[in-house]
């Protein structure tokens, strides 16, 4: 029989359990992922940005539904993905969406502004982050993150049948701290301007991020 410290610490483990599954199964039923794209950024000194990302996606709910428990019906997909062309289409960013089966739509999207204005930028949005764009104004710092997924989530979905591939470059002038990119050179046209590129090539890789300094 468990003492009163061990029950405690049981109990306080098996919430901890509970809860993790609660969020994983919470990524695993409503969220959007790149099933292969192509994404550029572009960052100047004066914290003007442009990016664009043109490919396709995954509602990984509607996929779950169409292919694993096989419950959704035809009828019940044609109405989620008018539901998920509206999500998109909402925004003037996004200039073209068509949605084609199994939960799979193919999107291109373009924003473009002053980031030390506006402080953030993220594709889709804050809810549903693919990557952003952070001006982080106490520090200096741009930061460029991909979404962050745990390594059991990305191996879930990657059980699941789905996975990820493309590439995400990042041109700019600006002095870079940090990066975890694949590659960089500098640009043949320009060479004060550098890329940053990233090849993925499956879910199973870590975070893109790159930390760029404001002078």
């Amino acid at each position: 029989m468990m003492d009163r410290a061990n029950l405690s610490r049981y109990r306080q483990s098996l919430t901890a359990r509970v809860a993790a599954l609660c969020v994983a199964g919470a990524v695993l039923a409503s969220c959007y992922m790149p099933a292969r794209f192509d994404a550029e950024i572009e960052l100047d000194r004066q914290g003007y940005y442009s990016l664009k990302f043109d490919g396709y996606m995954v509602d990984v709910g509607l996929y779950k539904g169409l292919v694993i428990d096989k419950t959704v019906s035809p009828a019940e997909e044609k109405e989620k993905a008018a539901i998920i062309e509206r999500d998109f289409r909402r925004e003037t960013s996004t200039k073209d969406f068509k949605y084609y089966r199994e939960g799979h739509f193919k999107v291109n999207w373009e924003r473009s502004g002053d980031l030390l204005d506006v402080k953030t930028v993220t594709f889709v949005r804050r809810n549903e982050l693919i990557f952003h764009l952070k001006y982080v104004e106490n520090s200096g710092y741009i930061v460029m993150e991909g979404k962050s997924l745990t390594k059991d989530n990305r191996q879930r979905l990657k059980n699941m049948g789905l996975d990820t591939n493309g590439q995400i470059r990042v041109k700019t002038d600006m002095p870079i701290k940090s990066h975890n990119a694949h590659e960089e050179k500098k640009d043949p046209r320009d060479p004060r301007y550098k890329w940053l590129v990233w090849n993925i090539s499956t879910i199973m890789q870590g975070q893109p991020r790159a930390i760029f300094i404001i002078e």
